[in-house]
């Protein structure tokens, strides 16, 4: 009986079983930054709500996540990723819970607010303490398979999204962010080791201030953007105008980080210097455009061409994520073998194919499966791509830096998302004025399909390191779980 408890508890000591509680506890925040968009309709009806304030309980959310990504990834390097982890949990899933109990479009609003607050608490973490979790010689397969779990999920968001407006209502998607971050808080405390920093420091809060203030003017415009004809937003601000005022404060950033780099930065240089890093953050942005790309224009085309339910068009697309299951956990192997840089650069290429034979396959009268191979490719791309972008990224990040890392990592590939979306929306909205859905349809995915060749090109400018060289050593690399009498650091 005792071998077999010790052989339980090694089990549950192990970093797949953290990786497990990670990914499952990630889950509640990228299922609901895809899920909501299926809940428009319901949402407007629900809330007696105007299209605005609909557009708004999707929007806070975003703008609330990305302008703090980078100062959430910053406080898990100060304060320990799983102790950051676990607040943007609660708050998360305290928000989900006002969300579902809303009654007005203002509560919604700000429920959706602080949702996203704890989103960007949370999502840092995820990739920060997987790469201190594992052993440098796993690291590769490791953020491979959260990788391909985080676009998996994500692409598969709007199938679950509309069962569940369609089963429960709207409620639905947000009450069920309660259960599953009660359960994720369980498992990561018991299965996910205490990963404190072993240096103090304090956090940059002009730094943090600045970039704040920089992302929400980028984001905002990019969110506003074509709701405004790119023009007017109030008075004297136009949209081209708050852009550049976000734009000028990065660089407002970067000077004041540059004088700082010697006493706490919120974002240390010496990432930045890492080419890896740098050109894999550009090129990951290529991937939720691609992604956001699709799961716009193929639903349009579905339910207004061929006359499809919102659940039975997410039945379809699901074809794409159900394909990538299949692809995704050997990605990461072939990162450790070959190096990421290439599978990087095939995935891409794959993804990039199933847009293109999306955009050839549609036609006015096309049947559902004359779409099959086009949601196969797309799918073959999502498994083998989402995993070597973060594992070519952060081979050479230092552990101490990985919260930094991950969140300008993640808010690079969210504006990515947010560019993209904005891009094809008004490339999309100018082609309905001049021809009909299905050819307009078909010519904006030209759009992601340029933006994934153009990452593909990128990615050759990556460095290609196969992981067999011996592995890192360090106190990061395998920390041990703390016990009961150890001290906290």
């Amino acid at each position: 009986m005792s071998s077999r408890t010790a052989d339980l508890r090694t089990r549950l000591q192990s970093p797949w079983a953290a990786m497990f509680a990670i990914c499952f506890t990630q889950a509640v925040v990228l299922l609901d930054t895809t899920a909501v968009n299926v809940a428009v309709p319901s949402l407007g009806t629900g809330l007696n709500a105007s299209v605005d304030q609909v557009l708004w309980m999707i929007n806070a959310y975003l703008l609330s996540y990305a302008v703090l990504l980078v100062t959430g990834g910053r406080l898990g390097d100060l304060y320990g990723p799983r102790r950051v982890f676990m607040i943007g949990l609660v708050v998360f899933v305290a928000a989900s819970a006002a969300c579902g109990l809303a009654q007005t479009p203002g509560q919604a609003i700000t429920a959706r607010v602080v949702q996203g607050i704890g989103g960007a608490l949370q999502t840092p973490q995820a990739m920060a303490m997987i790469t201190r979790i594992f052993p440098a010689d796993r690291r590769g397969t490791a953020l491979g398979v959260w990788g391909s779990f985080a676009g998996i999920v994500a692409a598969a968001g709007p199938t679950l999204g509309g069962f569940l407006v369609s089963w429960f209502g709207w409620r639905g998607i947000f009450y069920l962010n309660i259960p599953v971050g009660v359960v994720g808080s369980v498992l990561t405390m018991a299965l996910v080791p205490k990963l404190e920093s072993s240096v103090k420091q304090r956090l940059d809060v002009l730094g943090s201030v600045v970039l704040t203030l920089a992302m929400l003017g980028v984001v905002y415009a990019l969110q506003e953007g074509e709701s405004h004809n790119w023009g007017t937003l109030w008075g004297p601000v136009s949209v081209p105008m708050l852009a550049a005022a976000g734009v000028a404060l990065v660089g407002v950033f970067l000077l004041v980080e540059r004088g700082r780099q010697n006493r706490d930065p919120l974002v240390p240089f010496v990432i930045l210097r890492e080419r890896n890093f740098t050109v894999m953050s550009i090129v990951v942005a290529a991937l939720p455009c691609g992604l956001g790309g699709m799961l716009l224009l193929t639903p349009l085309y579905l339910q207004q061409v061929r006359d499809f339910s919102a659940f039975q068009a997410g039945l379809l697309i699901a074809v794409a994520p159900l394909v990538s299951i299949f692809i995704a956990p050997y990605s990461g192997r072939l990162c450790d073998r070959l190096g990421g840089k290439w599978v990087m650069f095939a995935g891409l290429l794959l993804f990039a194919a199933g847009i293109g034979l999306l955009a050839a396959l549609i036609r006015p009268d096309s049947q559902w499966y004359a779409l099959l191979p086009g949601l196969f490719f797309l799918g073959l791309g999502m498994g083998v791509a989402y995993a070597p972008a973060g594992v070519v990224a952060f081979e050479k990040i230092e552990p101490a830096m990985s919260g930094a890392a991950s969140g300008l990592f993640n808010t690079t590939r969210l504006c990515g998302s947010l560019l993209g979306s904005a891009s094809v929306g008004a490339v999309l909205q100018t082609r309905l004025q001049h021809g009909t859905v299905t050819d307009a349809v078909r010519f904006t995915y030209l759009l992601p399909l340029a933006v994934l060749l153009a990452g593909a090109l990128g990615t050759l400018l990556a460095r290609n390191r196969p992981s067999d060289a011996p592995p890192q050593t360090g106190p990061d690399t395998a920390p041990e779980r703390e016990t009961s009498g150890a001290a906290k650091s």
